[in-house]
């Protein structure tokens, strides 16, 4: 029996290590959320309770970097001792390698002379080692070298000057034998001379820079063992801290995030038009009358939805039934017109036949606007039943060049029509494909300038098939490309041209999504635009 029941035990104890880990069922998270205190208390005590602990860790971190302080300030004066060597070290082995790089490097060659130019070579290496030696010389002072050298360092310094001193008095005597066309033994003697003076000047900086060099490896490790125990105490007093700050950061943060996520998820939903559920908080402060006015307002919203939805299928009813009936009248007051401007029933003078023409240019762009709002309101009321059947899209775009064409003809725009054979066939209502094929091509043609350019062509991409229109007008800025695929929206161009209604490109957006496709332009102020709209790959057919 006991066998049976250690399992259970087992997993009921992990079970409760997991529970009192975890988020939202922590009783740890759920005590605090159910304390009647406000939510400013208690991320006051998490405040101060956190800089208790980071106040402990700076306390021992001030004494650890105390302890790192006086290490670096032993180890900064041998540092700069060890450069200031260094420096000298190089400044010798530069005047060294001055002395070995003359032209004519075998001294036995130059028994018999040399040409006039390798003299001046000769002499103007002489002359840089000098020069270097003249600033050797003095670079060996305390006031130079930034630092008062220990009294050994000071006996090589002092050995180094008088070489240098001594080099410096050779170097004028050899640039006289220099400029001799025979040398002699006399001025290979000096040579030898200063080249081990040079050598002596180097192997003395070289002592001092690797003592320095030593002393400072030294002092590193008798540092390190000190280094590392201050380092693992404050690491073990940093990771105490660490946990019970993490601690009581998460019981206190989870009190006020947990409820906040909550809160989030069911504003998303509202966004959404999810208006069913309820957010769920205990907390007895500030977030739980926040979770309460939220879903007083997810009900309310729940109501107000309802009530508009509720007006919007009225108003799209209203909106049909409206023009419908004014279609009626218009067209009899247009076909009335058109008869009597076609003198049908007797003549009419000038005056008339321009009132006729302005009544039928009217009533023709009243009309059109009547039915824009008529296949918009049945768009937004769901009334619009798509016929799809197989088509041509090729002699659908035809079709709409054709109609487009004379009118570009007439302003000298030029219309061209480029199709891909492997974007023909598709699947569709074409009569609204045809729709918005023509309003595209008709905008392109009203915004384009005299001589100007259409180009409609249709491809397949990625699977779908993409029918583009460009044009050569004045291009659409930024602020409107969204903008004028909304109702009733127009460019500051679309209005200087007095025509259209705003409604073309709304419906070919709605016409377009509702064959699963998108529509989009891409323009750019005076450089012309590109709409292009798409049908989704399983509309086409290969």
């Amino acid at each position: 029996m006991s066998n049976a029941l250690a399992p259970k035990q087992r997993r009921a104890a992990v079970g409760g290590k997991r529970r009192l880990l975890s988020r939202g069922d922590n009783p740890l998270v759920r005590a605090v959320g159910h304390l009647p205190a406000n939510v400013h208390t208690k991320l006051l005590i998490a405040f101060v309770g956190t800089s208790v602990l980071l106040v402990a860790v700076g306390l021992l971190g001030l004494r650890v970097l105390g302890q790192s302080n006086d290490r670096v300030a032993s180890l900064g004066p041998l540092q700069e001792r060890a450069f200031a060597y260094g420096q000298l070290q190089r400044d010798a082995s530069h005047i060294r390698a001055l002395l070995a790089e003359y032209p004519g490097r075998d001294l036995y060659k130059f028994w018999t002379g040399i040409s006039h130019g390798e003299r001046r070579d000769v002499v103007a290496v002489d002359k840089a080692v000098v020069n270097a030696v003249a600033r050797f010389g003095p670079g060996t002072a305390a006031d130079r070298l930034g630092f008062i050298p220990p009294p050994e360092d000071e006996r090589s310094l002092v050995r180094m000057r008088l070489k240098a001193e001594h080099l410096s008095t050779l170097m004028p005597r050899i640039i006289e034998l220099d400029l001799l066309p025979e040398r002699g033994e006399r001025w290979l003697i000096l040579r030898q001379r200063a080249e081990r003076l040079a050598t002596d000047l180097y192997q003395e900086a070289a002592v001092l820079a690797n003592g320095a060099i030593a002393q400072i490896d030294d002092l590193i490790a008798r540092n390190a063992s000190s280094y590392a125990r201050s380092r693992n105490l404050f690491i073990g007093v940093a990771v105490g801290a660490l946990v019970l700050a993490l601690l009581l950061g998460f019981v206190l943060s989870w009190s006020v995030i947990g409820p906040i996520q909550g809160i989030d998820s069911r504003l998303a939903a509202i966004a959404s038009g999810d208006f069913a559920g309820h957010v769920e908080v205990e907390n007895r402060d500030e977030l739980g009358a926040l979770a309460a006015n939220v879903n007083h307002m997810n009900d309310e919203l729940r109501r107000l939805y309802t009530e508009l939805e509720e007006a919007s299928r009225h108003k799209s009813e209203f909106l049909a039934n409206m023009s419908h009936e004014l279609r009626t009248p218009l067209n009899a007051i247009l076909g009335f017109s058109q008869v009597l401007r076609d003198e049908m029933f007797g003549g009419v003078n000038d005056k008339q036949a321009e009132y006729l023409d302005d009544i039928l240019s009217s009533g023709q762009h009243l009309l059109s606007l009547i039915n824009d709002v008529l296949d918009l309101s049945k768009v937004e009321a769901g009334q619009v039943e798509l016929d799809v059947r197989p088509f041509s899209l090729r002699e659908a775009v035809e079709g709409g060049v054709v109609v487009v064409r004379e009118q570009a003809s007439e302003d000298g725009i030029q219309v061209s029509f480029a199709a891909d054979p492997d974007a023909d066939m598709v699947e569709g209502d074409e009569r609204r494909i045809k729709q918005v094929i023509l309003n595209l091509l008709s905008n392109a043609v009203k915004f384009t300038p005299a001589g100007g350019k259409v180009d409609v062509s249709t491809t397949r991409v990625n699977g779908e098939v993409r029918i583009s229109v460009t044009d050569t007008g004045p291009g659409i800025a930024a602020s409107d490309r969204d903008r004028i695929f909304d109702e009733f929206q127009q460019t500051d161009a679309g209005v200087e041209q007095g025509e259209g209604t705003g409604l073309g490109l709304a419906l070919s957006r709605r016409f377009v999504e509702l064959h699963g496709g998108r529509i989009w332009v891409d323009t750019e102020p005076d450089a012309g635009s590109t709409f292009v709209f798409t049908l989704p790959a399983k509309a086409a057919s290969s």
